[in-house]
């Protein structure tokens, strides 16, 4: 009987963590797709991200004098967030995305 319960507690574990590597498999491919996508933004104009993005929900300077766009939404009740750097010529040089999947 002792032989049956650590059989299916074994079986049990190997189901849960291959399913928890699935799910991570998963959110990294739709991460990277996420990346790659906004990478495309990279070197254009602030009015060319707004004029594909609209209007960002926030727009503030950060610490190096930069200006950082804020696009929010919600997927699945879960705050996406997408923030854009552009330098002083306007040009996008970087961004982040938290929550987006």
């Amino acid at each position: 009987m002792c032989k049956i319960k650590i059989t299916f507690i074994s079986l049990f574990f190997l189901v849960f963590i291959a399913g928890c590597q699935t799910i991570k498999d998963k959110t990294d491919v739709i991460v990277e797709k996420e990346n790659a996508k906004l990478s495309e933004y990279i070197g254009k104009t602030s009015g060319n991200l707004q004029m594909e993005l609209g209007k960002p929900d926030e727009d503030f300077k950060n610490d190096k004098g930069n200006l950082e766009l804020v696009y929010n939404t919600k997927k699945y009740g879960i705050l996406c967030e997408r923030r854009f750097e552009v330098d002083s010529n306007s040009i996008v040089i970087g961004f982040v995305s938290n929550g987006c999947f």
